[in-house]
């Protein structure tokens, strides 16, 4: 069966859900699932979501146990990275001085921190230059060029920008290596450009994040040095315990979790460990998770939910170098003391962000957009470091593509998220190089941009027409798919444990969800900031814990506080129940729908 042949009938009959979607289950063949039960004596639970996600029976021994050995390509396969490889080598050798240049977000940052640290290891002093988010804004700029080339830097390294800005990388003096994934239209005249997403590139890495590229130039680094001779009068660096900046990298920059880069997070997880009583790993990783609160194994939603963001506090309203030197120490005190400036600087990101939502949001309601219609808020005096986390979530508000603005004296700076099948950054691209707008640029599913404010009602209209159809199409369904339905029984830590195999979950295979068919709601209460816990009931009166997070004042909310024990489904994820511990379980819920009375 085809993977996206769903059965015409709505899971459990939810064509309408409070969430306003249809539920749909990934297809699952029985003989398959039931032969790697046989063969492989896994879970049933995880035979099926392992099939659903397509995954041969053939392949799963493989799938469950990613091997870096058996996925690590030769890095040769991107264009100019022997070229690349062969500069840095040279510049080792010869005792030259290395700048880094690298982007201030999370995946700038870490593949900064990535290289600076290999270069380091292997006899090198480089020098870095991360920008200001506010006074240089996105991408190489001219100060910070200068400041490298006036430190000695004769070979400068990019890493996360430097595609699409060759007015600056190309005046240069130094030889400039451009180590980059973003979507780009025209080569700069740089000394060597490494990007999966140039045109003839045919290595099929386009799913690395700016730290992958990093890695994968470390690794052929190495290769041409250890050729050279270079490792027989001193130490040669094990790379792979870098894995676990790669895997933060790889999940902060929200990258496809599938093939090698799958393999990568899996064995970048594996490094850390246990977050509250492990060893291994990077200090300033382990020093951040203890400041979040964090124990057990590291997970990939660890990194996605709570280090990540708090590492973005730096770059959005401090400066990167704060995240940098965290990323960079060995010195376990020193982590700590930078951890909780971090942690000071998130908390204060929060307070701004809920601002900004807030403001976006009754922006928004105030318009009267068509459906298919992109959004684009803008608003005066918005901090420019929060705008991306709010047209995510303003995307997730309405489910479509969505820009958040950040305007300043007729000057704007801001961010878009996009939903899947619509491609955001070819479209901000070509606004660009229209002159729509100032710049910018991106992914598939993210971007960003500079304008003015005489050209927010341009953009506005460009990205309606450009790109309406797409929404429409992308968004006509709006299918939650889940993994299938089970009973309340499987609320439990030995399901989160036979389930844990299939990871790591991100974007691309994302966490199993499944379906709770015909339950209560016996009591539900508010906590935190908007959330609700409840107690879900059975037929039989077997409970189970469930939480529900941002839903106060949402229909899925009202839903379940209405009070008046109806029959519902409910869709969401097994997730262990930390503050219980143990084998403890919850049911984080994502949506849910009244149950026909027929059942």
């Amino acid at each position: 069966m085809p993977l996206d042949s769903f059965s015409d009938a709505p899971l459990l009959g939810v064509s309408r859900s409070a969430s306003g979607r249809i539920w749909r289950q990934r297809p699952v063949c029985r003989r398959t699932a039931d032969l790697a039960v046989q063969r492989y004596g896994i879970d049933a639970l995880l035979a099926d979501v392992l099939v659903g996600r397509g995954v041969a029976a053939e392949e799963i021994e493989a799938h469950l146990a990613p091997s870096l050995r058996q996925s690590l390509p030769d890095p040769s396969v991107l264009m100019e990275m022997d070229v690349a490889a062969e500069r840095l080598a040279d510049a080792v050798q010869r005792g030259e001085t290395i700048g880094i240049f690298g982007d201030y977000d999370v995946d700038g940052t870490t593949a900064s921190a990535l290289l600076y640290r290999y270069l380091r290891s292997i006899g090198a002093e480089p020098v870095v230059h991360l920008p200001d988010r506010f006074t240089e804004g996105y991408g190489p700029s001219r100060e910070g060029f200068r400041s490298l080339e006036e430190r000695g830097a004769s070979v400068i390294v990019t890493v996360d920008c430097g595609s699409n800005h060759g007015d600056i990388v190309g005046a240069s003096s130094a030889d400039v290596l451009v180590l980059d994934h973003h979507l780009m239209w025209e080569r700069p005249e740089v000394f060597a450009l490494v990007n999966p997403q140039r045109p003839g590139d045919t290595s099929g890495l386009g799913g690395l994040s700016a730290g992958g590229i990093a890695f994968m130039t470390m690794v052929a680094t190495n290769r041409v040095l250890r050729g050279r001779g270079w490792f027989q009068t001193r130490p040669e660096p094990k790379i792979i315990q870098s894995l676990d900046l790669v895997a933060l990298s790889l999940i902060c920059d929200v990258m496809p979790l599938k093939g090698l880069t799958r393999t990568l997070v899996a064995q970048g997880l594996k490094l850390l460990g246990d977050l509250e009583h492990g060893q291994g790993g990077n200090p300033g990783l382990r020093a951040l998770a203890a400041e979040a609160g964090l124990s057990g194994a590291a997970q990939a939603s660890h990194f996605g939910f709570q280090i990540g963001p708090r590492i973005n506090a730096a770059g959005r309203i401090g400066h990167a170098r704060i995240a940098f030197d965290l990323l960079t120490t060995d010195e376990t005190s020193r982590a700590a003391t930078i951890a909780a400036k971090l942690e000071a600087l998130n908390k204060e990101r929060r307070r701004l962000e809920d601002q900004v939502r807030r403001e976006a949001l009754q922006q928004v309601d105030a318009q009267d957009l068509p459906e298919d219609a992109p959004i684009v808020a803008a608003g005066e005096g918005w901090h420019p470091g929060v705008v991306g986390i709010v047209a995510g979530r303003l995307k997730e508000r309405y489910n479509r593509p969505a820009f958040a603005i950040a305007m300043q004296d007729g000057e704007g700076t801001g961010s878009g998220r996009s939903v899947p099948g619509v491609d955001l950054g070819s479209a901000v691209s070509e606004a660009a190089k229209l002159g729509i707008i100032t710049g910018g640029g991106g992914h598939a599913m993210a971007a960003g941009l500079s304008l003015t404010e005489a050209q927010i009602a341009p953009f506005r209209e460009f990205m309606a027409e450009k790109l309406s159809r797409a929404v429409a199409s992308a968004t006509e369904e709006h299918p939650l798919i889940l993994d299938g339905v089970v009973g309340i029984g499987a609320v439990h830590g030995t399901t989160c444990k036979a389930l844990g195999p299939a990871g790591p979950f991100g974007n691309g295979n994302p966490e199993p969800r499944f379906a709770l068919a015909d339950v209560v709601i016996r009591h539900a209460r508010p906590v935190g900031e908007r959330h609700l816990s409840i107690t879900i009931e059975d037929k039989v009166g077997k409970t189970a814990r469930g939480i529900a997070f941002g839903v106060v004042g949402e229909p899925l909310g009202d839903l379940l506080d209405s009070g008046d024990r109806r029959r519902l489904h409910l869709a969401g994820r097994i997730t262990p129940d930390t503050w219980r511990g143990g084998e403890a379980a919850q049911f984080e819920l994502d949506d849910a729908s009244e149950a026909s009375p027929e059942l």
